[in-house]
């Protein structure tokens, strides 16, 4: 077998959450780039519009799904119908994810049920039922999961983010042990510090971007071209003994602390 194509997703059928814009939209094009049919959600159709027409513009395939990741039967549904659009699923990424500063103090009940609904509760029934569909249609999977870099290390005023992100690591193990059986592995890459509408406040900071810039050995924030490797990687056959991981993407972050 020739090395390039291990990383060929040629005929696998992808289905990427939260992929309107930054990271999602990002790794939806890296997966299609790389051969797969690809499905995307947000909340709203109308929010999927460049990310559908750039991909296929690049002569990909694409459809959008309005999804909300808290709605637990419409992660059903919605993965149901990404499914029968793309003629099965193969490879699904938990992207979608939610975000707000708080100091822990202030964190009240809704705060922390909508960050963690959504970055948590959502990407475990949408992995069930990603799961289900591979298992049904008796073919292996690939389940990415976006954790962070507070999956590991705490940061303040970011509690329910950091204790949802946490979470995710641990499911992302947890689920990769018991579903190694039906040939679905469930890896994470955990993005380090990267511009997005999602982080845009930190980044009008010029003072947190040289004190940020000093602890990345790398000496620079990430682009999101510098996730499409390891999100084709970790979906294709060059991963095939990998699973329940967390990659890091951060420039060297989590290794120089």
């Amino acid at each position: 077998m020739r090395n390039a194509s291990l990383f060929d997703l040629s005929g696998r059928k992808a289905l990427v959450t939260g992929a309107s814009r930054g990271i999602g939209r990002s790794i939806a094009e890296a997966l299609s780039a790389a051969g797969a049919d690809v499905a995307v959600t947000a909340r709203t159709l109308a929010s999927l519009e460049d990310t559908t027409a750039a991909i296929r513009a690049a002569g990909g395939v694409a459809h959008a799904i309005a999804l909300d990741v808290t709605d637990v039967e419409r992660c059903r549904t919605a993965t149901d119908e990404a499914a029968s659009l793309l003629g099965g699923l193969d490879i699904l990424v938990n992207n979608a994810g939610m975000e707000e500063v708080r100091p822990s103090l202030d964190v009240d009940e809704a705060l922390w049920d909508r960050i963690v609904d959504t970055n948590l509760k959502g990407a475990f029934f949408c992995a069930q039922a990603a799961a289900r569909q591979m298992r049904d249609a008796g073919r292996p999977g690939a389940i990415i999961n976006l954790c962070s870099l507070t999956s590991e290390v705490g940061i303040p005023t970011a509690v329910p983010y950091g204790s949802s992100k946490s979470g995710l690591l641990g499911m992302t193990r947890a689920l990769a042990a018991e579903w190694a059986e039906l040939g679905i592995r469930v890896n994470a890459i955990a993005p380090g510090y990267f511009r997005t509408a999602m982080t845009d406040v930190f980044y009008s900071n010029e003072a947190w971007q040289q004190s940020m810039l000093a602890k990345i050995p790398q000496r620079r924030f990430g682009d999101l071209s510098d996730l499409h490797g390891i999100a084709v990687f970790l979906a294709s056959d060059a991963a095939a003994y990998i699973t329940g991981q967390s990659i890091p993407v951060d420039g060297g972050f989590l290794a120089s602390i």
